[in-house]
């Protein structure tokens, strides 16, 4: 910190006091988290009408881990790529603009459909209006849905295209003409069913991603083909190894099917089955009055979510975690919201990225000149992209002198 950063009244700052910090903190979480909401709600004008949901997963960096502990601590779908490694859930809620307004921390081991109930009540005391949930096809159970409906909620969720429910085959199958809403992105609506039981949906499709989804299944159909000629090479016991990896492969087992004699061939309807799903994706949402522009393009802006993860990751070194104590994961996961907020406010409100006011920012340094008469620290002079930001965000320039100190006896 002395070398890094110059914060007025701390010259320095030791391990226990960030630790004190930490504790105290998560004390006052609800607090916080609440107070900081509706302080940036009024002060950024935030607009709540769309929130965006999802998870993701961090882990531990340990030496020796009990996995019997009764804690945060867990082993469970890794999406950081480390099954090996215990880890946390962390859930976030994110504004249209990408603005974080509550975390979450859940075991290790949470599966996404289970935490709707919480997430919806800890957001229902914030009185935030008429709010429509966003999220991936990862949360979209039934339950989940009717959930997010109570209290005059409204969702648009993912649907899974290969899931066998007779409704999104209803809508895959339904006739009708795409519409365009932006370049390579068409749309259009389809209700399934009558009066309450009526189900509203949006079939996307990104014609870009149907050749990049086609060509992708003809390289891979290419190599299936390969790999069974040379199956049928084989005898004995290397067959039987070479077969069972090819049905169980992840990728090509969705093309294959074995015939009356056991013998492995690609499966022609399971071909056709997947190049109608070919740069498509379905949305469904309970709220009739949202434009299908609207319900589309803001099923896109789950992106903003995943940017969010993305921050949370890498700029503000979220993983790996060290800390054993369940209190101190929560509060360092607190941390890290907090000053994802910071960050996204910097960004909104001056149209600049993190990396850029960063890199601008830390070009101004804290100089000392000494001599016989004392010592003064006097900041470096402000370039006119400094001051630009200064001016954006509303905040004070710092002050040109910190500090001066003179001869031991001598007077100004």
């Amino acid at each position: 910190m002395p070398e890094k950063v110059v914060i007025p009244g701390l010259a320095n700052v030791e391990v226990q006091h960030c630790y004190r910090a930490m504790d105290f903190l998560l004390e006052s979480q609800e607090d916080v988290e609440r107070e900081v909401f509706y302080a940036v709600a009024d002060l950024f004008y935030l607009e709540v009408d769309l929130l965006f949901f999802d998870t993701t997963s961090t882990y531990f960096e340990m030496d020796a881990w009990d996995d019997e502990e009764q804690d945060l601590k867990a082993l469970g779908h890794s999406k950081d790529s480390r099954p090996d490694l215990p880890q946390i859930v962390i859930g976030l809620a994110v504004t249209r603009d990408g603005i974080p307004i509550r975390s979450w921390v859940w075991p290790g081991n949470t599966s996404d459909m289970s935490v709707i109930p919480e997430v919806k009540r800890d957001l229902a005391g914030w009185k935030l209006g008429r709010v429509v949930s966003v999220m991936d096809r990862g949360f979209s159970s039934e339950e989940n849905l009717r959930i997010l409906q109570r209290t005059g909620g409204h969702y648009i969720a993912g649907e899974r295209l290969r899931a066998g429910k007779p409704e999104v085959e209803e809508a895959l199958s339904h006739p009708g003409r795409f519409r365009t809403l932006q370049e390579n992105l068409e749309a259009k609506e389809v209700v399934v069913g009558h009066g309450e039981a009526r189900i509203r949906y949006v079939l996307v499709r990104n014609p870009a991603e149907a050749k990049r989804d086609a060509h992708t299944r003809t390289k891979h159909l290419e190599k299936l083909k390969q790999k069974l000629a040379k199956l049928k090479e084989l005898d004995g016991e290397a067959h039987t190894k070479a077969h069972c990896a090819l049905y169980s492969h992840i990728v090509y087992k969705r093309y294959l099917q074995i015939d009356a004699k056991g013998n492995l061939r690609i499966n022609q309807k399971a071909v056709k089955a997947a190049e109608r799903l070919d740069g498509k994706y379905l949305i469904r949402t309970s709220d009739d009055t949202l434009s299908i522009e609207d319900i589309t393009l803001g099923f896109k802006q789950l992106w903003e979510v995943e940017r969010a993860f993305r921050t949370l990751k890498t700029t503000l070194e979220l993983r790996p975690v060290y800390h054993r104590k369940d209190d101190r994961i929560c509060a360092h996961v607190l941390l890290c919201w907090l000053a994802l907020l910071l960050v996204r406010l910097a960004e909104v409100e001056t149209q600049q990225t993190w990396a850029n006011l960063r890199s601008e920012l830390e070009k101004i340094y804290l100089v000392e000149w000494e001599s016989t008469d004392g010592k003064v620290f006097q900041r470096t002079e402000l370039t006119q992209e400094q001051t630009g930001i200064f001016s954006a965000l509303k905040l004070p320039e710092p002050p040109r002198i910190w500090d001066i100190s003179l001869p031991k006896g001598q007077k100004v």
